[in-house]
């Protein structure tokens, strides 16, 4: 007697993540949702929080003065040229960290010495060694980003499966080959989760840069605000940075879906 044919469930789905892109959105609807209506209905202080209402007419003022990319354009600017300077330094120096013993030993102590030093407590040297004009800020932001990025990037490195190198090396393929074919491709997810942590510290630095010494920048801006207490102003820069760091990170997780799909 035959038994009836019953399909068996597919259970080797490895952990892998599903989006649920609408939870997050969401989630930012239900907290400006209860701000708006705790300031509105005087359970929030005016003082310590203004209404997301306000804020938004305050993001369109900005627009219709022409301010707001007055201030935003520069701030791209700087976080660019300083970010990608600190990322190439950093991806280079770090896999030349995990690839070769003497430079190892000689970078190792010195990037372990620098990467503790708050990147903001080195601004007034960062001007008195390039200026008060864009080079500092550049400086500060490419430093502040060149340590974590060469951390995470020697790190990674270093947890490529030997397995694997062994395995390239049975087969007779070349130093080279064995780098650019197994080593890197193994090391880029580390090198991508450490690039969100400097993206971000990079932000963090690109505002700290901008509160000394500009004239415009959202730095600039939200010091001003700050200045003469003007919390809608204030908010509507914070914001900006927030989108900033979200737009940040959407842009590193499509490089990781171009980079890593042969990920599974």
């Amino acid at each position: 007697m035959s038994e009836t044919a019953r399909e068996v469930p597919f259970r080797g789905g490895g952990f892998v993540s599903r989006p649920r892109r609408w939870i997050g959105l969401a989630v930012f609807v239900l907290l400006l949702a209860l701000a708006e209506w705790g300031t509105r209905t005087g359970a929030i202080s005016a003082l310590t929080l203004p209404r997301p209402s306000d804020v938004a007419l305050t993001f369109v003022e900005l627009y219709d003065s022409g301010m707001l990319f007055a201030h935003l354009v520069p701030s791209l600017t700087r976080l660019a040229v300083g970010a990608s300077i600190g990322v190439v330094l950093g991806v280079s120096i770090g896999v030349a960290i995990g690839l070769f013993s003497h430079v190892r030993a000689g970078l190792t102590p010195l990037v372990a010495a620098l990467f503790p030093i708050p990147k903001i407590a080195l601004l007034p040297l960062f001007v008195i060694w390039f200026g008060i004009d864009e080079a500092s800020k550049y400086a500060l932001i490419a430093f502040g980003t060149f340590t974590p990025t060469v951390v995470a990037t020697y790190a990674a490195v270093d947890n490529v499966d030997r397995t694997l190198i062994r395995m390239g090396q049975s087969f007779g393929l070349r130093w080279s080959s064995i780098v650019r074919k197994i080593v890197l491709p193994g090391a880029m997810p580390g090198i991508l989760s450490g690039l969100r942590i400097s993206l971000a510290i990079a932000i963090i630095l690109l505002v700290a840069a901008e509160m000394l010494g500009a004239q415009h920048g959202i730095g600039a801006y939200i010091l001003e605000a700050g200045s003469l207490y003007d919390l809608e102003r204030l908010f509507a820069g914070v914001v900006i940075l927030s989108v900033l760091g979200v737009l940040v990170s959407a842009a590193v997780a499509a490089v990781e879906r171009r980079v890593l799909r042969w990920r599974v």
